[in-house]
């Protein structure tokens, strides 16, 4: 069979654009009843029975069956032996993106945000210590695809922090292990490793059973399921996002290839039927170079029954009246990832607010940042730009306050937090600082 990408033509001159933009923007977070109720049952059972709900849900989900989930997990010599039999090729180029992602995020750490204290006038001190969590557990996408990328992006931040133990899970249908995520987790140091996924393995990272322990915070992407899981485990657990469709958006001011343009476009629809790629430009003949290279490239893609689903469901080429009406616009739709094709990019990107990464010039794909670059690539969606940051080390620590009170110090800031205390009506409160005082 043949597949067409045609993605909407919006003109930002044209009468009723907003709801165009919006309505073809539209994506619901919600999880249907069935899923709610599916989740909520596997949370319960494995918070219940452990291990044994494990193992029914992985024989039942992922047809995989074992007599232990012990007999599940990777062993760091299986992981090292995946990664020893990789293709030379493949070994460099895992161990070269993990330098970078680790290189990057060691930057991250030192920069700022770390343990600081001082002393005022009369002694006492205040500051901030930064700790990393004991163990996170990161979730592996598998299935329909394999992420090496995933693992590098979640376990590397999470090791440079400081994380004592990281635990990996990641599905693996019918037994079928992928040697890259494999080899992925042996160069990024993931501690342990399990072949179960699902809502039954952020059940297991979340309520701990006999053979998985109990972690303080879950990481990665999942299906809508895995989703579900991490939104009702929250509480129990940190959690860093709920990630939505994958989201590309370039700004291009004519002057990028057509053809790289349209690719850029299929990078992000080839994930799955609901990403999303948007291109803004004030040059309607280069939209219409770019939808001919969009039918041209087409035919030429394994994915191109998912590109074409994605584009035609919700693909857009928008013609804007100018590249600074184009930056309002991204703005608005706060996309995950944000390229700017253009000959000028630092000219618009002071412009730029709201994007989970930018990519900035012609020769800046956003393929680069999801495997090698450096920056992590775990990034918001669903214009949750506007107030969400990219994955890091600052993920994968806490802060606590540090104060000690001097005697000097206890007169001045008793007296204050009396009076405040007795207030609010609460005199032991008041009482205990009174009490530091000299009569």
């Amino acid at each position: 069979m043949e597949w067409i990408a045609k993605p909407v033509r919006l003109s930002t001159a044209a009468p009723g654009f907003d709801a165009q933009l919006r309505q073809r923007l539209h994506w619901s977070a919600g999880t249907d009843a069935q899923v709610e109720q599916s989740v909520a049952a596997i949370l319960a059972d494995v918070q219940e029975r452990g291990d044994a709900a494990v193992l029914e849900y992985t024989r039942r989900f992922d047809s995989l069956s074992a007599d232990s989930v012990k007999q599940l997990e990777l062993t760091q010599a299986e992981l090292k032996l995946a990664f020893d039999e990789l293709p030379p090729a493949q070994r460099g180029a895992l161990e070269a993106a993990a330098r970078r992602v680790r290189s990057f995020h060691e930057a991250q750490k030192t920069a700022g945000g770390g343990s600081w204290s001082y002393r005022d006038g009369e002694g006492t001190l205040l500051g901030q210590k930064v700790t990393p969590l004991d163990r996170v557990g990161i979730y592996v996408p598998g299935g329909k695809a394999a992420y090496p990328s995933s693992v590098l992006m979640n376990a590397i931040p999470a090791h440079v922090a400081g994380v004592g133990e990281i635990i990996m899970v990641v599905p693996t249908p019918r037994g079928e292990k992928n040697a890259l995520v494999l080899a992925a987790a042996y160069v990024a140091g993931v501690s342990r490793a399990f072949t179960i996924g699902g809502a039954q393995a952020i059940g297991a990272l979340a309520y701990g059973t006999a053979t998985v322990a109990k972690v303080d915070k879950i990481t990665g992407p999942g299906n809508a399921y895995v989703a579900c899981a991490k939104r009702r485990v929250f509480g129990q657990v940190g959690i860093d996002m709920i990630a939505g469709p994958s989201e590309i958006l370039v700004l291009a001011d004519g002057s990028t290839p057509a053809d790289w343009v349209a690719m850029d476009l299929f990078s992000q629809a080839e994930h799955d039927e609901l990403a999303q790629s948007i291109l803004l430009c004030p040059d309607s003949v280069y939209l219409d170079r770019v939808q001919a290279e969009i039918d041209r490239l087409l035919p030429q893609m394994p994915r191109a029954e998912i590109i074409s689903k994605s584009m035609n469901g919700r693909g857009a080429l928008i013609h804007t009246r100018s590249m600074e009406e184009a930056c309002e616009i991204s703005n608005r739709i706060a996309p995950e990832h944000l390229e700017v094709a253009s000959g000028e990019p630092h000219k618009w990107e002071p412009l730029l607010k709201h994007a989970g990464a930018i990519f900035l010039g012609a020769f800046t794909s956003e393929s680069l940042g999801d495997y090698c670059a450096g920056p992590n690539h775990v990034l918001p969606t669903s214009s949750t730009a506007r107030f969400s940051s990219p994955l890091g080390v600052y993920d994968f620590q806490k802060r606590s306050s540090l104060i000690e009170v001097t005697e000097a110090g206890a007169q001045t800031l008793g007296a204050i937090a009396s009076e405040l205390a007795h207030g609010e009506g609460l005199q032991a409160h008041a009482r205990a600082a009174e009490m530091r005082m000299k009569r």
